[in-house]
């Protein structure tokens, strides 16, 4: 799921995790392996959210999916495993213009 800034932003606040920027070296890599998505990285290791059921017509959510996690204490290297859900929601407040 390829968030929007706005989206970004709601998620680091819910989930106190950061963003890998698209100038990122490793984005290439990283979107071969898994597509197209908005990565973020805590103290586990690599997450991406993947869409949830809708919540209303003005609130969105996506679950939090971990790809990958810490091979190494000093945060360095990460080791892909298959996708497993986390069981944490990000919900998104509809944003009025």
């Amino acid at each position: 799921m390829k968030l929007t800034s706005e989206q970004v932003k709601q998620t680091i606040n819910q989930l106190g995790a950061q963003v890998l920027p698209d100038e990122h070296p490793a984005m290439p890599q990283l979107n071969s392996m898994f597509g197209e998505h908005t990565f973020f990285v805590d103290e586990m290791g690599l997450k991406v959210l993947e869409p949830t059921g809708s919540l209303g017509s003005d609130r969105q959510s996506g679950e939090v999916v971990s790809l990958a996690d810490w091979g190494d204490s000093d945060l360095t290297r990460l080791m892909a495993h298959e996708p497993e859900p986390t069981g944490v929601i990000v919900v998104f407040e509809h944003m009025k213009h």
